[in-house]
């Protein structure tokens, strides 16, 4: 299969790559030079529905604020948002980004770093949501959602476009392909003291189809290959544009798994 970029160099390519604006979690950008299939339980449609059912609801990690966004918007056609709605972001033009997306429905964006404490009160939310965490912190979770309260999220998984990164760092130890692990996550959130309601994974295609996506995408998911930058890599941008032109996209893999979690109420005393 051709890529769809035969006649640009590999220089022109690389520099388009190395250019386009990295803020916030739409991937528009990418039609066309990559694809990347997605899981069947449809995670911005659900998250909706959550929202409709909710009173007080938290998203950690927002990003730019796409996703809760487009849930929001689709909870709001049958007028059954939250009453409150807040968002945490970490990262400085993430957070901007969020705070106008975000702010015509009147929710707030707090600057929260990913390892930072949640700066809110104990059972303050009846829903928690996020989309690809970097690392959930189940007991701060646990800790705001009331009693019966629900997370509800979609994580990345074990190995996701391994196929990619180790490309450009080789072969990564046991312990780093099992970071992620959705039994090592659902063990972690249950000695928070949080039931695990439902847990599914998939794994997903991904394509790349020059070279100048990879460019971008890694600059973009930047926890792929730590402190990339196109010098650095040089040769093994090279070779993978290279592999390309000869034998079509690059064919990758994400792992994803979607997290169903209550907060038990007290039982009663006999």
């Amino acid at each position: 299969m051709p890529t769809d970029h035969p006649h640009r160099s590999y220089e022109a390519l690389v520099a388009e790559g190395a250019s386009v604006p990295t803020e916030g979690w739409d991937f528009s950008w990418f039609e066309g030079r990559a694809c990347e299939a997605r899981p069947s339980w449809g995670y911005a449609v659900a998250k909706a529905e959550r929202l409709s059912r909710a009173t007080a609801a938290l998203d950690i990690q927002t990003g730019g604020g796409e996703v809760l966004d487009f849930a929001l918007g689709k909870a709001a056609e049958g007028a059954k948002a939250p009453r409150l709605v807040v968002a945490t972001e970490g990262w400085p033009p993430n957070l901007a980004k969020a705070t106008a997306l975000l702010r015509p429905h009147g929710v707030a964006v707090v600057a929260s770093p990913e390892d930072a404490p949640l700066p809110f009160a104990d059972a303050a939310f009846d829903l928690v949501t996020s989309r690809h965490p970097v690392a959930p912190n189940w007991p701060e979770i646990a800790r705001v959602l009331q009693p019966g309260g629900t997370y509800f999220a979609q994580h990345v998984g074990p190995r996701s476009v391994f196929e990619l990164v180790e490309h450009f760092l080789g072969p990564l130890p046991a312990e780093q392909s099992a970071a992620r692990h959705p039994e090592r996550e659902r063990a972690d959130a249950e000695a928070a003291g949080l039931e695990v309601v439902d847990l599914r994974a998939e794994r997903l295609r991904i394509e790349f189809h020059d070279i100048g996506a990879v460019v971008h995408f890694l600059r973009k998911v930047v926890w792929m290959v730590p402190g990339f930058t196109v010098e650095t890599y040089q040769p093994q941008l090279r070779a993978l544009h290279d592999r390309i032109e000869t034998e079509g996209p690059f064919v990758a893999h994400s792992t994803r798994h979607l997290f169903d979690v209550r907060k038990p109420r007290p039982t009663p005393h006999a």
